[in-house]
């Protein structure tokens, strides 16, 4: 069964890529997981901040491949 009291820190609010009528918004935000190092990650968090979906982390190099990923999705379009 997973924990349920992991700990997180948003350091940064990086933007809001969706907001729904519910009030839940899928955020990107620079986090820092149970004290560890901070990752970039993507999710909805309810208004306060309290809950939250499953989302994905990345590290900085991860987020960079990504970029360059979406960089060459966006010449094609």
């Amino acid at each position: 069964m997973p924990d349920k009291n992991v700990k997180f820190k948003i350091i940064q609010n990086l933007g809001i890529l969706f907001a729904s009528s519910k009030g839940w918004k899928k955020e990107i935000n620079l986090i820092s997981w149970d004290g560890r190092e901070p990752k970039y990650d993507i999710r909805d968090w309810d208004p306060e901040h309290k809950r939250m979906s499953k989302g994905i982390t990345l590290t900085a190099e991860e987020l960079k491949k990504l970029k360059e990923i979406l960089d060459n999705m966006i010449t094609l379009i």
